[in-house]
């Protein structure tokens, strides 16, 4: 499941994994992000906190999140992913070959710094 939060004025979608991801995650999160997209043009930024993987529920979720990443990635411009999870740090070194926005990784106490880096492109030092 994945809980999404749009940040009023800012731009910014905050969306945290809670359990394995289901494909009807992308479609709502779809749902939520298209509107956003037509109306500002792209999205400033994307957090995603996770303490760790939850994995896919199924083949299904995880040909969704392709199909979600594949329509979407030119539309986001930077990914700021907040975790200490080792797999994820591994799976964002590979992702930024493959997708257009900039992806940063922050510790699970950086996330006022995430924000920043999301709406700026520049980190507070």
């Amino acid at each position: 499941m994945l809980r999404f939060e749009l940040l009023p004025g800012r731009n910014i979608l905050v969306v945290t994994p809670e359990g394995p991801l289901e494909q009807g995650d992308f479609e709502q999160f779809a749902q939520q992000v298209d509107p956003l997209i037509a109306s500002a043009g792209s999205i400033a930024g994307l957090m995603i906190e996770a303490e760790s993987f939850p994995g896919w529920r199924n083949f299904g979720a995880l040909v969704s999140h392709l199909r979600f990443v594949i329509d979407h990635h030119r539309n986001i411009e930077r990914i700021a992913i907040v975790t200490d999870s080792g797999l994820l740090k591994v799976l964002l070194r590979v992702a930024a070959y493959f997708v257009k926005p900039t992806i940063r990784r922050f510790a699970p106490d950086g996330k006022a710094g995430a924000l920043t880096w999301l709406e700026t492109g520049r980190s507070h030092q």
